[in-house]
Order: C-alpha cells, then structure tokens, then sequence
C-alpha cells in the first residue's frame, strides 16, 4: 500500500525536461532529477555525444538547442504532456533562445528568468562587466573589441598575459575555439587572435590576466525566488581545468569564502535577479583583491552535483519553487570538502600540466585526496562514461 502510494505521488510529479542534455551539465542535472524520482526528458542537437547514452531519461528528442526552431520543438512537447513540466536549459545559445520566447513557452513549462533586458546584459560579457563596474565590484581591466582598430588600440594598452573571448558565445564559437578563452601574451600575439576569431563573433572582450593559479578561481552557484530572496548558494573552487588555466573544470572541491558567498549575493540582489545564478570570482594571488569573472544565468554549471554530494539541494530547491512544494531542508553547506572530478579531462589537464612542468606526481596524488564526486562515471549510468573514454583516447592518440 505504501509502495502504491509512493509511485502514484511520483506520477502526479511535474516532468523536467533538460535542454543541452549533450553535454556533461545536462547529463548531471538528469541523473540529479532522476534520482529525486522525477521523469526527465532530454532535448539534445547532438546523438552521438556521450550523454545521449545515459539511462536517467525516459525520453531524448533530438533538436537544434541553439536556434529559434527549439521553441517549435519544444511546444510541440509540451502539447504532448499532462501537465506543465520544469524546463531545465544547461547552454548559454538555449537560455537566450528561451527568454526570447518566454510567452510562447509559458503556457506549457515552469521555468523563472530575469527580464529579458537584464538577462542579456548578464549573459554578455561586456554588459556583465559594464554592469559589475557600474555597480562597484572590482573586474580585471577590461577592453571591447569591435574591429581591428579596437584589437591594435588594446593591444598597446593592457599589461600581459590577457585573455580574450567573446561577448556571446555561440556554436561558430566552440567549433573554432574548442575552448573558453584565448589567452595571449604580446600585443603581436593579441592582434593576431582578434585576426583569427574575429568571424565567430560580433565583439570580442579582453582582460588583463588577475595572478594566481586555478585554485584562486572561485564559484557560487544561487537560486533566487520570484521576489529575488536568496533560496540556496554554494561556494566552491577549482583545483584544475581543461584546457589548463582556460578551460572549465577538470577538478574542483567545496570550499568555504565567505567574500565570494557575499559577495555574489550582494550583487545579484542588487540587481534584482530572479532564477539560477553563478559568478565566477578570482582571488588575486598578490594583493588579495576579489575579481568578478564572469556569471552564468538561468542555467545549472558543473557544479550542481558537487553540491548536491555535499548534502545541498540546489536544483531540486529550484524545481520546488517553481512547482510549488515544500522546500527541501538541505539548502545550508556544512563545508565537507568532497571534491568533483571529471575524470576523463582531468587525467588529460594532469598530463599536460605534468609535461609543462607545473604538476609533479606527488602533487597529482594529493590533490586526489579526500572524498570524490565522479561528473560522468556513475554505477547507476555506466555507458556515458564509457563513451567519454573511448572519446579521451582518441584525444590523446592523436596529440603523440
């Protein structure tokens, strides 16, 4: 009776759907809904990216995630379902397309996003800068690119090393650039960039590179309710990334900062954001000074399982609020230090950083140390990883 009782709350339960599910935030944000015994259906544009092969959704359709053509796709879902589902977008491209047409998505999804005017100042890297400043936060020295003549006006201005990226990220973006930014180390090498990428995107920023090492690069991920109260944060950092310096997070670990927690709450309070929120903040080596890096808006990061291992609910607080249950109890950090590895990059960041010289096998022993989190391999999902393997070897083969 008890069991009957369970799976028919379970039915009545709200779908989530994941928009990016080809891509490892969007296969840990199904695995952490599956788990919790919510349905996930997955909307990926890529079928043979390793977290297609998971087992955590009951459904994958397949669809352009980064064009106007998802909203068609996903209205044609949402007619099919009983109720409104939780719509769960994991890329930049779909959170863009979403708040675009957040009037034609309503009726069919739960889902809280800032206005559009102030989403798109966020989620650009020049609004996001010209925001942070505005404001009085500190950010790296920074300086839009336009053209050639703003790339050689740059150039001779900033102090190096720097990095540049750009102001929206887009799919001629990732193909071209397979990495976040480009840093650069000479006025000469900084012009050539701009030369090189210039026709993957409209304005391009670039930043003087703020000391220290990827342990200086600090996160807190947020949600906020609709009258822009803060439901749940958590505070973590990175240890290594892939690409090393520039890339996203091979291996990271809970930690406790209390300047990072206020300030990004400060911050996005001050803005009166609504929705999941994330800054990403450096601490300067030298002179201590917090910098804001950039944010990621309406969407869940890599981070979200970490928190969840470390006894945080964050999406699951999010999904209900937005469907109206009871919030979870578990929405405070108790600092257990459990670390997160992507396993795969990561051996692929150690052995890169151990042929530069900058990683000793003694320091990659220690750095495991301590109780992990696994991104992609789970016992429950085997095939994902397996796939990410097959996809590290060939990486590796082909840089001998």
């Amino acid at each position: 009776m008890i069991n009957a009782e369970r799976e028919s709350i379970v039915e009545k339960l709200p779908k989530v759907v994941i928009v990016g599910l080809d891509h490892f935030i969007g296969l840990q944000a199904a695995r952490i809904f599956a788990q919790r015994k919510v349905s996930v259906i997955g909307v990926a544009r890529v079928p043979e990216h390793f977290a297609c092969k998971t087992n955590a959704c009951e459904k994958i359709l397949f669809a352009d995630t980064y064009s106007d053509s998802l909203v068609d796709s996903l209205v044609a879902l949402g007619k099919t379902l009983d109720q409104k589902a939780v719509l769960v977008p994991c890329r930049d491209p779909s959170v863009f397309v979403i708040s675009q047409w957040r009037k034609e998505l309503e009726p069919y999804y739960h889902f809280l996003l800032p206005g559009h005017e102030v989403l798109e100042t966020l989620i650009d890297k020049v609004g996001f800068s010209n925001l942070a400043s505005s404001e009085g936060f500190n950010i790296p020295k920074t300086l839009v690119l336009k053209n050639s003549e703003d790339a050689e006006h740059a150039a001779a201005e900033l102090n190096y090393p720097c990095v540049m990226k750009p102001g929206l990220k887009n799919d001629a973006w990732e193909k071209a650039s397979h990495q976040k930014v480009i840093k650069v180390f000479c006025q000469e090498e900084l012009i050539q960039a701009y030369e090189n990428f210039k026709q993957f995107a409209e304005t391009f920023i670039v930043q003087e590179w703020i000391e220290g090492n990827d342990r200086n690069l600090y996160s807190c991920n947020c949600y906020f309710d609709r009258n822009s109260e803060p439901v749940v944060a958590f505070v973590a950092r990175k240890i290594r990334q892939w690409p090393p310096h520039i890339g996203q997070t091979s291996l990271g670990e809970e930690c406790r900062d209390d300047v990072v927690l206020n300030e990004t709450l400060h911050f996005f309070k001050k803005v009166r954001f609504v929705g999941m929120g994330y800054l990403e903040i450096k601490k300067d080596e030298k002179t201590g000074i917090y910098y804001f890096i950039e944010a990621n808006i309406g969407r869940p990061t890599g981070r979200s399982p970490l928190a969840e291992a470390c006894g945080v609910e964050l999406l699951y607080s999010m999904y209900c609020d937005l469907v109206g249950l009871p919030l979870p109890s578990e929405r405070q950090q108790k600092y257990l230090g459990i670390k997160w590895i992507s396993l795969v990059t990561d051996i692929l960041s150690s052995v890169q950083l151990w042929r530069s010289g900058e990683l000793t096998v003694k320091e990659w022993f220690k750095s495991l140390r301590g109780k992990k989190h696994f991104a992609i391999w789970s016992r429950r999902d085997p095939m994902p990883f397996f796939y990410q393997v097959s996809w590290g070897i060939h990486f590796l083969r082909g840089k001998k």
